[in-house]
């Protein structure tokens, strides 16, 4: 992965802390951790919409409140939003179908609990960044950035019959501290990952970032490939495929400024094969 190429793409007004987004035919959804909106930016348009997910919805909300939506993915007509589980606040899960805008809200309490006993988590260490959703998967990535530094991947199947389980993936380090997940997407037989190093043991505190990676894994045993340092000052927190092609891939990814600035600034990343 040495040959990228890492460039900003996009500065939009109106969306801040972006924390996960899906490219889907020339819009961009977006989530925000300080919000209860999911975003639609029309591209060709530079155009904002808002969609609410809650009766009252708000941006910049306050810390100990906010619902920390950190996890987007999609299946179909499907998106499906996490809150990361890292409070009591935090384990909603939105549903929405894009055909006809129906939005379903669910509480995951009980499913987060279960999770925090299946990887031996303390309760102020569950902490979910990203979510792939296959045909009969949903895979959660458990950001590893509390006291124990516990990176790892949720199986769970659509089948009630079958077993969940949790998968431990040890990540490299920056400054001598393991990176974490932030976010995945899946691109044909591979997992590409975000990680970023922060400077603190805490899922619920902010610290100094040092640096953020994009990784590469076999999406059948989750075995890393290949991993590089895209940046050493910027904490990314969201991927989705743009384009795909023989000779390159195209991503583009959010960050999360850690401000309550209603901007964000999104950036493709390109990778050579």
């Amino acid at each position: 992965m040495k040959n990228f190429q890492l460039n900003e793409f996009l500065h939009i007004k109106g969306i801040g802390s972006a924390s996960g987004l899906i490219y889907y035919q020339n819009v961009l959804f977006i989530i925000s951790d300080n919000s209860t909106f999911l975003y639609q930016y029309v591209i060709d348009k530079k155009l904002v919409l808002k969609f609410p997910l809650v009766d009252t919805p708000q941006e910049n909300i306050a810390k100990k409140d906010k619902l920390d939506l950190e996890a987007l993915t999609h299946f179909g007509n499907q998106i499906f939003i996490f809150g990361s589980g890292s409070t009591a606040q935090r384990n909603t899960m939105f549903s929405l179908n894009l055909e006809n805008d129906a939005l379903q809200k669910n509480d995951l309490s009980v499913l987060y609990e279960f999770l925090r006993k299946l990887a031996s988590l303390n309760d102020d260490e569950l902490n979910i960044e990203g979510a792939i959703c296959t045909n009969k998967t949903m895979l959660l990535f458990q950001r590893g950035n509390g006291k124990n530094s516990k990176n790892g991947i949720f199986i769970i199947p659509d089948n009630a019959s079958l077993s969940k389980h949790f998968v431990s993936i040890t990540l490299p380090k920056i400054e001598n501290i393991e990176v974490s997940f932030t976010d995945a997407v899946l691109v044909d037989e591979f997992i590409y990952f975000l990680a970023t190093a922060e400077d603190t043991i805490s899922t619920y505190e902010d610290g100094e970032v040092l640096g953020s990676i994009i990784g590469k894994m076999k999406s059948d045993t989750f075995k890393i490939i290949d991993t590089q340092i895209i940046s050493n000052t910027q904490k990314f927190e969201g991927i989705t495929l743009y384009e795909n092609n023989d000779k390159e891939i195209h991503f583009l990814l959010c960050e999360d400024n850690d401000t309550e600035i209603l901007e964000s600034k999104i950036y493709k990343l390109t990778l050579k094969k």
